[in-house]
């Protein structure tokens, strides 16, 4: 059988970047096929206590593994023109040519707001997304371009730096439009654990726009983030999830909360029943192995796993040892 890929999520909201270099490292080593990472400028809550800028995590990062690297999600809409982000994916690539992929998202108010300015609702900053995909996609062509839409404008320019193929966008969603669009105009799917019938409608919707636009979805990626908490006992991985991320628990949607602290009031709320069905919490690898197998039978092709505590050396070490090989695509 095919061994199953599954990647490192590094938290850069939880590490510092060297402290985060260094695991890396040490899930590449332990057979971890890539690492992905979020592009956030705060933290959720202030006990998580970093965010270090993800491009340049990553540049370094690829030096010291040999897998796979995404930026897992970046917002290319509010902080950074899509022309950034474009430069950055391209620049990315050519250092480490048919390793890197571009995750995109339409963006949070904790990351985005930054910049100041209206912060719109979700259909608006669904649409600036993909207007935004639109102006990548142009400049990846090489080609001298130009854009005038309703979101960005851009003067006559091109990239200088490009690699001999682009890197693939992957959009991410847990939400049937913006799943069908993605399909329509993105190479791949991220998301999110959650009940087999999410997913079932999530792939459906992403294949559904796959077939408008005459592409094959069975050849399209589909992208799994999985958050879960392991430790030595079952008392302290439910306490690494509470504690370290309490934003797991919370059965609401976030993208409109603005402050880290905002999210720490929340978090006082938060309870270990509030995880049931959302995060693993577990001190077994055989459980936490079984879990992760549902999913690649799902039909999942990659799955980049955070574990949400802060004993991530040890967590490295048991999963590269007792789960990763037992696992099958």
């Amino acid at each position: 059988m095919a061994t199953a890929k599954i990647g490192y999520a590094a938290m850069l909201e939880q590490f510092g970047p060297n402290e985060v270099l260094d695991l890396c490292a040490r899930a590449d080593s332990a057979g971890f096929s890539g690492v992905m990472a979020a592009d956030h400028f705060q933290p959720w809550t202030p006990r998580q206590g970093q965010a270090s800028f993800v491009w340049e995590v990553l540049a370094v990062a690829g030096g010291r593994t040999r897998g796979d690297l995404g930026p897992g999600v970046t917002c290319p809409s509010f902080r950074m023109h899509p022309a950034i982000v474009a430069q950055a994916a391209a620049t990315l690539e050519v250092m480490f040519p048919s390793r890197t992929w571009l995750g995109l998202g339409s963006g949070e108010a904790l990351n985005e707001h930054v910049v100041g300015g209206y912060w719109p609702e979700a259909p608006e900053r669904i649409n600036r997304m993909f207007e935004a995909i639109e102006i990548i996609t142009k400049l990846f062509s090489g080609r001298e371009v130009k854009h005038e839409g309703r979101f960005f404008k851009m003067e006559t320019c091109r990239l200088w730096t490009l690699p001999e193929e682009a890197p693939p966008i992957y959009i991410a969603t847990a939400g049937p439009v913006t799943a069908k669009r993605a399909g329509q105009f993105a190479d791949g799917l991220i998301t999110v654990g959650a009940p087999e019938e999410k997913i079932e409608m999530v792939f459906g919707k992403f294949e559904e726009g796959a077939r408008e636009a005459g592409k094959d979805p069975t050849k399209m990626p589909r992208i799994l983030q999985l958050h879960l908490s392991w430790a030595e006992t079952d008392a302290e991985a439910i306490e690494n999830a509470v504690a370290d991320w309490p934003n797991g628990g919370m059965k609401f949607s976030k993208q409109d909360i603005r402050s880290p602290r905002d999210f720490e009031q929340m978090a006082a709320l938060v309870r270990p029943e509030d995880f049931k069905g959302r995060m693993l919490m577990s001190a077994d690898p055989e459980v936490h192995r079984r879990e992760i197998q549902k999913f690649l039978d799902r039909g999942f092709d990659q799955i980049y796993i955070h574990n949400v505590g802060r004993n991530q050396a040890a967590w490295i070490d048991v999963f590269g040892r007792e789960v990763l090989p037992r696992l099958t695509a």
